[in-house]
């Protein structure tokens, strides 16, 4: 039965994109392995008309879980800090988060992030990317070149624009 499992991760992605008001490309199921998830992120990336690509997905410890494998093969750039975030912000209600293996990066304009397969990963993840990845996405693109600290609420640096 590999493959014909209905995405139910990939419809959270979506809604949640559709929320935000961004538009949603393209959406492709991928089998559990390396070659096509490297042709998948590949294409979509080069196509240079998406800004972010949420895999979800294959990132567990698993023999069969090679996305983090795949998206490697991709990234020029690897965001630590993204993949670190998503993991950290969800152990505090899910301890097995520490077994994700989920990576984020960057092919040329575009960034990639790897959520995990469940519904509720993805929630967790797209939680810990909401505060974000607007600016990542606008730092890669071109459309923000300066990083100002903006001062939080009291005058101490550190408000959003530094977050």
């Amino acid at each position: 039965m590999k493959g014909e499992r209905q995405d139910t991760s990939g419809a959270v992605i979506a809604g949640w994109a559709r929320a935000k008001k961004y538009d949603v490309v393209s959406t492709t199921a991928c089998a559990d392995e390396t070659v096509e998830i490297v042709r998948a992120l590949t294409r979509v990336c080069d196509a240079d008309d998406v800004d972010l690509v949420l895999t979800t997905g294959g990132t567990g410890l698993a023999e069969r879980d090679v996305t983090p494998e795949a998206t490697r093969a991709v990234i020029e750039r690897e965001a630590e800090g993204i993949a670190e975030r998503i993991r950290v912000l969800a152990l505090p209600n899910f301890s097995r988060a520490a077994l994700g293996r989920g990576v984020a990066g960057a092919r040329g304009r575009t960034l990639i992030v790897n959520l995990p397969g469940s519904p509720s990963g993805v929630r967790d993840g797209l939680d810990a990317l909401d505060p974000i990845v607007q600016h990542a996405c606008d730092v890669l693109s071109g459309k923000v070149t300066e990083h100002a600290i903006a001062a939080a609420p009291g005058g101490a640096p550190g408000g959003p624009a530094a977050r």
